[in-house]
């Protein structure tokens, strides 16, 4: 037995012009006033802690803000600007989200590839060498780089520096571990990169993952550093600064690689990730492609 038939439900009504522009507009004035209020915010922090993040991207920014917002579970960003001001912990959580941290070893093993038989070559006629990894996130650039130096005989006549605005970064950096399951996708890059021997070779299990060899980082300064405000490592052979400007604005790019230019001896090379150039740059006319080619950006010091 069926109980009555309940009467069909009205249609919806159809949306108008004038109603999909009514809510076009509430949506690009929330979007102006987030905008607003990220400003806000990175003022803040550059007045409180002195990071300035004022000119990254700002498509990035809105990007991990949003996503800073879910995870420290506050609704508008006026609410997590009081918590950042107040609470200094809560600053260095926001941390996480503002840099990115994402890399792996021997990244575009074509660049590595490079470096070992067309710049190693000029880096031995030196008598002792220095290279600046900015931005060096995790370490995984880092360590790459400590390889094909051991590799190459120059490690113990060079010294890195190893900079980033992350606190938490530098440490994991310094410490050289990483998880296990990463080993493979880290070993077919650094045979890819034109590998002596077998990455493993230069790590052990550790800590439930893989810690690379302490000797590696003998030559290594770990500093924290920051491209938007501090000064230049002096007299560097090779700056290795990949997928960090693609973050910043052009006036913080220009900035950077301003830096950059500063540090390097004269003939001393500049490597980038493959979606960075110096193409549109200030200092464009200030260096030459050094390996022109799609998926290597190496430039050399005028």
């Amino acid at each position: 037995m069926t109980g009555p038939r309940r009467p069909p439900s009205p249609p919806e009504p159809p949306v108008t012009d004038a109603v999909q522009r009514e809510r076009s507009e509430a949506v690009a004035q929330a979007d102006a006033l987030f905008d607003i209020e990220i400003r806000l915010l990175l003022e803040a922090v550059f007045l409180r802690y002195q990071h300035d993040f004022r000119h990254y991207a700002p498509s990035s920014l809105r990007r991990r803000l949003h996503q800073a917002l879910q995870a420290m579970r506050c609704e508008r960003l006026a609410e997590l600007q009081d918590r950042v001001l107040r609470e200094p912990d809560a600053f260095s959580q926001l941390l996480q989200f503002l840099t990115i941290q994402v890399s792996e070893m021997f990244r575009d093993p074509a660049y590595f590839r490079v470096l070992r038989q067309e710049v190693v070559p000029e880096l031995r006629t030196y008598p002792s060498l220095k290279l600046w990894v900015a931005g060096c996130s995790h370490g995984e650039e880092l360590w790459s780089l400590a390889i094909l130096l051991h590799e190459e005989g120059l490690l113990e006549r060079s010294i890195l520096y190893a900079t980033d605005i992350n606190p938490v970064a530098l440490q994991r950096a310094e410490a050289g571990i990483y998880p296990r399951e990463r080993m493979p996708l880290f070993s077919r890059n650094y045979l890819a990169a034109g590998g002596k021997a077998s990455l493993a070779d230069y790590c052990t299990a550790a800590y439930e993952g893989v810690m690379f060899d302490r000797a590696l980082k003998r030559q290594v300064v770990f500093a924290d550093h920051s491209l938007s405000t501090d000064a230049v490592f002096s007299e560097v052979h090779l700056v290795s600064c990949r997928n960090v400007l693609i973050y910043f604005d052009r006036d913080l790019q220009d900035r950077a690689v301003g830096l950059f230019r500063e540090a390097l001896v004269r003939r001393g090379f500049l490597g980038l990730g493959s979606r960075e150039s110096l193409q549109f740059g200030a200092h464009a006319h200030l260096f030459q492609p050094f390996h022109p080619q799609p998926d290597v950006r190496l430039y050399q010091r005028l």
